[in-house]
C-alpha cells in the first residue's frame, strides 16, 4: 500500500505489495521489490535499489545508488549514503557444487540490522550478518566484516574502531578536548563538544551508554 501522501516519481519502480509510509519521497529511477516496506518521512534517493522483504524504519534516508538487498532491517533514522551496498550472503557462489545454476533455495540469507541513528557513509560495503549499533558511524568507503557497538565510529577495509560519536553525528572528546580512544582502558566520561550530550565508556565491557540529561 503506498501512502497517497507519498511522493513516488514516475520512473520508480515499484512492485506489488510494497508498503511507502505517509510523507516518504521516491525519486528517479528507485527500485523496490516485492514485500518491500518503507517507513514514514523517508527519503529513497535516485537509482537506489530496495530487494524484496527489505524493511526500513521512519526517517531513512537511502542516498542515490545505494543497494540494500533481501534481508536487511533498518530501523528508524537511518543514513546509508550514496553507492553503499548492504550484502546477504558470506558464501557467494553463481553455480552449485555440481554446476548447476545456483537458485533461492541453494543459499542463505545472513541478515544485517541497522540500527536506529546509525549512519552508512558513502561507497560503504556491510558484509552479510551484521549489526550496526544505534548511532554508529562507518566512515565512506568502510568495508564492515564484524558487528559494530553503539556510538562507534568505524573506517577501513576491514572496519577498524577510531574512537566515538555522539547521537548528533559528532566526535566525542576526553577530559582534555581531545578525540576519545577507540578502547580507553578505563572507565572515562565522554562529552559531545557540539551538543553538550554526555557518555560514559565501561572498559570492562566496552560499551558506551549516554548519561541522562
Amino acid at each position: 500500500m503506498i501512502d497517497p501522501t507519498a511522493r513516488v516519481h514516475a520512473s520508480a519502480d515499484l512492485e506489488s505489495d510494497v508498503s511507502v509510509g505517509p510523507r516518504t519521497s521516491i525519486w528517479n529511477r528507485a527500485v523496490l521489490r516485492n514485500g518491500a516496506s518503507v517507513g514514514a518521512e523517508c527519503i529513497i534517493g535516485r537509482d537506489a535499489f530496495i530487494d524484496e522483504g527489505v524493511r526500513l524504519g521512519d526517517r531513512v534516508k537511502v542516498q542515490n545508488g545505494a543497494l540494500v538487498y533481501h534481508g536487511v532491517t533498518v530501523g528508524n533514522g537511518v543514513f546509508i549514503g550514496p553507492g553503499a551496498i548492504l550484502t546477504n550472503d558470506r558464501y557467494p557462489r553463481a553455480v552449485t557444487a555440481t554446476g548447476e545454476l545456483a537458485r533461492g533455495d541453494d543459499w542463505t540469507v545472513s541478515p544485517i540490522e541497522l540500527r536506529d541513528g546509525c549512519s552508512i557513509g558513502a561507497g560503504a560495503v556491510v558484509v552479510a550478518g551484521t549489526t550496526i549499533g544505534r548511532f554508529a558511524t562507518v566512515g565512506a568507503g568502510a568495508i564492515v566484516t564484524r558487528d559494530v557497538p553503539d556510538f562507534a565510529l568505524v573506517a577501513g577495509n576491514p572496519a577498524q574502531r577510531l574512537g566515538w560519536v555522539c547521537a548528533c553525528g559528532s566526535r566525542l572528546t576526553d577530559g582534555t578536548g581531545a578525540n576519545a580512544a577507540p578502547n580507553p582502558s578505563t572507565n572515562v566520561s565522554l562529552t559531545c563538544s557540539q551538543c553538550g550530550r554526555g557518555y560514559d565508556f565501561i572498559s570492562q565491557s566496552g560499551s558506551l551508554t549516554e548519561r541522562p540529561a
